[in-house]
Order: C-alpha cells, then structure tokens, then sequence
C-alpha cells in the first residue's frame, strides 16, 4: 500500500470528507479519537460507516479507533467494520500485545499503530517484528507523551524536538525498519509555515521514513513531492546500479568523484523501487 500523505479528517465532519477525497492524499484516517467530542462519538462513527460505504475503491481508507482502554473502541468496531475499512489506526499502542488485542476485536483489517504515546509504550518500539504481518506501518506522536509526563512539551524555542522526543522519532523509525513495514512520520501542526512543513517532510524523507501524517488538505502536495523521488535522483541511482553492473567482479567502484560500494548499491536499488511502485 503508498502511504507517502495520510490526511486526517474528524469523523464527525462529513462536509470535509468528500472535498478530502480530492486532495491527493494516498490514504484518508476519518479520526474517531481525539478530534471527535465524548458527545460526538456517535455522530462521528455514523458518518464515518456511511462514507466508507460511498468512497470505497476510490482510495485506501482508515479509521483512527479510540484507545484500548478507553470504553469506547467497542462502539467503533461495531458502527465501521460492516462499512469494511482498508485499515485502522490505533492511538496509545504499547506494543505486540496491543495490536493482538485489537486484532482479535477487527481480524484481517491491517493496523498502523501510534507507537509512542505513553512511557511504556516507548520501551516495545523494538518489538513490532512478531507482528508485522498484521501491521500498515507504525507510526508516532509527539502531543500525548508530553502530557502523560508533565512535561511542558516536546519542542524546544525553536520549534525543533528536545532528546526526549527526537528519541521517540527515531526508534519509531528504526522499530518500523525493523519489523519490515512503513515508517510514517508524524504530523507537522503549523498551518501557516509551508517552508517549514516542506523542510520537515524533506528532513523525515532523508531520515529513513516512508511517508508523514497531515492535518489539511494544503499540506498534502508538499508531503507528495518531498516522498517522491525526482527525475534527477531515479537517473542518478539508475546510473549506480548500470556501473555495479558494468564491473560485477567489483564490490568498490568510483562514481562521481566518490567511492561507493554495497549500501550505496542497496540505496540506489531502493529509491529505484520507491519510484516504481508510485507509477
């Protein structure tokens, strides 16, 4: 499954769903959870099946369930599953156990869980692998994990993640390598700073992660273009692997002024297969 944009949309704003489906996104999360009020949660779950029903096929569709331990992902499963949804995301995962319990409430629909939302979640971002199979991808926040420890916030004056959080994002990353599936980075909130949401999907897309969460409908485009290779870098890595090629007895070779050997093949290779699959 693409996953380089996934745009949020409250589940209880079906004004916003049909314009969404339009805004180039590769997969919609129609949000349960946080965006939705206690005395919403009905609304929200009626018109998140209904919409299912209508925009199936069209493109992939996700739902963001309420937590484990909430009370209310009961009431979720039953308003969507019937309307078939092509994944569920599920906030404050802590982990193997966490996806299995959801699993056995939703088998065979796909998981992408929020990976870093409470203190002990932080200590399973290694531990995905036994359950990959069930997995979207795995992804991470930096709102929930703050308030679950009395911190101020995840960001520092100048908007960058202090440790703490920048340690959350990169065993997120590495955890969702590890299991073999899609890192998602996670969302950019600032609606009104597109160079900075640019530099920020650039930043994730060089780090290592697959594709970025998005809170609107204008950030999409930019996510789109920083997961998507550029002509100029397929052709690059087109020409690594053809010089590979040329002198298969070799495992060094000089390109471009620099010596690249193995990993620098494996990289090239994969960018290759990025850009493939987006055709």
């Amino acid at each position: 499954m693409r996953l380089r944009s996934l745009l949020f949309v409250p589940g209880d704003r079906p004004d916003r769903m049909e314009k969404a489906l339009g805004c180039g996104a590769d997969a919609l999360i129609f949000d349960l959870e946080d965006s939705v009020t206690h005395d919403a949660k009905q609304t929200a779950r009626q018109a998140t099946a209904d919409f299912l029903r209508h925009a199936k096929g069209r493109i992939k569709l996700l739902v963001r369930v309420n937590p484990l331990d909430s009370g209310l992902l009961d009431g979720d499963l039953s308003a969507i599953l019937d309307a078939e949804p092509d994944g569920l995301v599920l906030p404050k995962a802590e982990g193997p156990s966490s996806v299995e319990a959801l699993g056995l409430k939703a088998s065979g629909i796909p998981i992408l869980p929020i990976a870093t939302e409470t203190p002990a979640a932080i200590f399973q971002l290694g531990t995905y692998a036994s359950v990959s199979a069930e997995l979207l991808g795995l992804t991470w926040g930096a709102e929930d994990l703050p308030a679950a420890i009395g911190a101020l916030g995840a960001r520092d004056e100048t908007g960058r993640y202090t440790p703490p959080y920048e340690l959350a994002r990169s065993l997120t990353l590495f955890g969702a390598h590890a299991a073999g599936v899609a890192a998602i980075e996670t969302v950019y909130p600032s609606l009104s700073d597109p160079d900075g949401l640019a530099a920020y999907a650039r930043r994730a897309r060089f780090d290592g992660f697959n594709g970025m969460m998005a809170v609107h409908p204008a950030q999409v485009p930019v996510i789109n273009q920083a997961f998507t290779p550029t002509a100029e870098q397929v052709a690059e890595a087109q020409a690594i692997v053809d010089a590979f090629s040329a002198v298969p007895e070799r495992g060094t070779i000089r390109f471009g002024g620099r010596m690249l050997d193995a990993p620098h093949l494996k990289q090239a290779k994969r960018l290759i297969a990025v850009a493939q699959s987006l055709l």
